[in-house]
């Protein structure tokens, strides 16, 4: 078992700044390589607190303000334009930036594209949907409607 430091959150494992313990190859192949994690160390306590305060920064200041965005998330439908060829398939995928991008665009405020997560990859035009992460407790669906850019 390899004891790690998160540095970015890791849905199913924890949040940035939290000490695991995962197995030798999941860290060595999967965490480490795409720095997800760093390795655990006595003098890594600094790094903790500064991960920590670093995520802190970035998460919504309240619930409410939590709340109110996942009310506006669900009520809308994104529309989202991307490079299509015959028959509605997309060349490439939808990315989690996209929707991000998409998001701000259509002036519903802002979300992080680390906490967008889509249930399969978006490869096709179409009615789609998406999940925001906007706390440790509340997360949105958002309504996605993919269109062929001209």
């Amino acid at each position: 078992m390899s004891k790690l430091i998160l540095t970015t959150e890791v849905t199913g494992l924890g949040a940035a700044g939290d000490v695991v313990e995962v197995k030798n190859g999941y860290a060595r192949n999967y965490l480490l390589p795409r720095g997800f994690a760093i390795i655990w160390t006595k003098g890594g306590e600094k790094q903790i607190e500064q991960i920590r305060a670093a995520r802190d920064a970035r998460a919504l200041a309240t619930s409410e303000e939590a709340a109110a965005l996942k009310a506006t998330l669900e009520a809308a439908t994104v529309k989202l334009a991307v490079k299509a060829g015959l028959g509605g398939r997309l060349f490439g995928s939808v990315k989690t930036a996209d929707v991000a991008k998409a998001v701000a665009a259509a002036g519903l405020g802002e979300i992080d594209k680390r906490k967008v997560e889509f249930v399969a990859p978006i490869r096709t035009t179409g009615a789609h949907s998406a999940t925001v992460r906007l706390n440790a407790e509340l997360s949105a669906k958002i309504n996605l409607q993919v269109v062929s850019a001209k």
